[in-house]
């Protein structure tokens, strides 16, 4: 592995920065202890910095050489609403929120990037280092994008990373075209008419109709679409009434669909408002749909994950580098970067949780585990890739 010696004599100060960030979390849109603590260390390395895109966004941008090419480096900043089960010195100081996700460590590996790369200036062009806020459901990139990101901070290309758990450390992963799948909420209320349990003739039962409804959404996963196009309907909530002799009026099924093309999400959207309808009509009852789709799949560039890849290779070298990676049903934001200008995203080994110190909680070293921690052997592996990332995209 070929890291670049200047980030490994650093790395216990970018450390310990992401520990201070991983003991003091901030969720989505309230990440101004965060957000002002990149900006002063982006400020003291002499970076231009701008502040309040998305909220409590921040933008760094660093020039060098008379080149208009410009690259875009993109870290998310906001923690989740869990309770940390680590009692490590770094633990989270605020119940009920953590960086479970490792955002933190993003955050720490592009700002050990920024700090080189102002220290160097190894490129011609403009580094546009994007810290963004509300990446968990919060639709924070889309936010930044509305507030003017991409027209005030030109990139001809944007990149993302997420630390990836069961990746070995020193191992990435990209691929080209779908990397991560849409994210799409549904919320289907039936009502009926309440009665004594002991008579329910007397009623229109809305349990009974909820119960057949969802039994028969799961034939548009099965039944409608083909075979070959992915999709995941998973009902996650079930509500309805409040006593064991009781009929209720409503009952309420809602849930997530997760899909990687857009025709995929249309399909499934309306053959559910059709079974639901139907199905609630045919028993007498009613069924009202909702379906919000929040994030649009991260569809990757082809030649900018092409281009990616290959600087990985010459990183890490080629046996730890998987340039045509199976996609996640998860979803992620940075989609809707990807959907105003060209890049990649990349997963970057995060290991298997050995390396979690004493103290750590007894759950596995998953994302969006009370028990995770980012590994920080990653800080100078992944700073390396975002500045030979930079070398290579603007080059001289």
């Amino acid at each position: 592995m070929n890291l670049i010696d200047r980030i490994v004599q650093f790395r216990a100060e970018i450390q310990a920065i992401r520990r201070d960030i991983h003991a003091h979390p901030e969720l989505a849109y309230d990440e101004h202890r965060t957000g002002g603590k990149v900006a002063g260390l982006l400020a003291g390395w002499g970076i231009e910095v701008h502040r309040g895109l998305g909220g409590t966004g921040v933008v760094g941008v660093l020039r060098n050489g008379a080149g208009r090419r410009s690259i875009g480096l993109r870290a998310d900043m906001d923690a989740l609403p869990i309770a940390e089960a680590n009692a490590f010195d770094h633990a989270s100081k605020h119940a009920g929120r953590m960086h479970a996700c490792g955002h933190d460590g993003h955050t720490a590996m592009l700002l050990a990037a920024a700090k080189y790369l102002a220290e160097t200036r190894p490129f011609d062009g403009t580094v546009n280092f994007v810290f963004q806020p509300a990446e968990e459901g919060g639709a924070g990139a889309q936010r930044m994008i509305d507030d003017g990101l991409f027209e005030r901070f030109p990139c001809d290309a944007v990149f993302g990373m997420h630390n990836w758990p069961g990746l070995a450390v020193g191992q990435f992963a990209t691929t080209p075209g779908p990397m991560m799948a849409s994210g799409n909420r549904f919320e289907i209320t039936v009502t009926g008419r309440g009665a004594h349990a002991a008579l329910p003739h007397l009623g229109v039962d809305p349990v009974f109709v909820a119960v057949q409804i969802a039994q028969g959404l799961q034939g548009i996963v099965t039944r409608n679409k083909k075979p070959i196009d992915a999709a995941v309907l998973s009902i996650t909530i079930v509500k309805a009434g409040d006593a064991v002799n009781v009929v209720p009026d409503t009952a309420v099924i809602a849930g997530g669909v997760r899909t990687f093309d857009t025709a995929v999400t249309e399909l499934v959207e309306q053959r559910m408002r059709r079974i639901a309808q139907l199905t609630a009509e045919a028993h007498g009852a009613s069924a009202q749909v909702k379906f919000e789709r929040y994030y649009p799949a991260t569809i990757n560039d082809p030649a900018q994950a092409a281009f990616a890849a290959q600087v990985l290779r010459e990183m890490v070298g080629g046996q730890n580098v998987f340039a045509d990676y199976e996609p996640t049903m998860g979803s992620e934001d940075f989609a809707f970067m990807l959907q105003a200008r060209p890049g990649a995203y990349i997963f970057i080994g995060n290991g298997d949780g050995a390396h979690r110190l004493s103290g750590h909680g007894e759950g596995p070293c998953m994302l969006h585990n009370p028990s995770f921690d980012f590994n920080d052997e990653l800080i100078p592996i992944g700073a390396t890739f975002w500045v030979r990332l930079v070398e290579k995209f603007l080059a001289r």
